[in-house]
């Protein structure tokens, strides 16, 4: 339930591509003359990642809002019954107190 941590492994799980996709293409292929044309496709992908993160940012902090928003509700909503619980006994103590009066 927590939005944040949603957002931060959405962006922190992209953004690890090139981090281990280039040293595991260079362990694997090493030594072979293509393999800079093996990390090209990973070479591109990574500042198309860059790019839509920045276009779904403002995006994903409004729903960030509205998700905290949401869950804040809840949390009061389920916090309400018993408040209110509370209340009506405390209601009813002080009516009994004014019968006997």
């Amino acid at each position: 339930d927590e939005p944040t941590l949603r957002v931060m492994g959405l962006f922190g799980s992209t953004q690890k591509t090139v981090a281990m996709g280039v040293p595991l293409i260079n362990a694997i292929y090493q030594g072979n003359p293509l393999i800079g044309l093996y990390t090209l496709p990973l070479l591109i992908w990574h500042p198309m990642q860059l790019v839509v993160g920045t276009f779904l940012a403002p995006k994903l902090a409004k729903w960030v809002e509205q998700e905290q928003e949401r869950l804040g509700r809840q949390e009061q909503q389920e916090q309400e019954p018993q408040t209110h619980d509370d209340d009506a006994e405390d209601d009813g103590g002080d009516e009994g107190a004014n019968e006997e009066a």
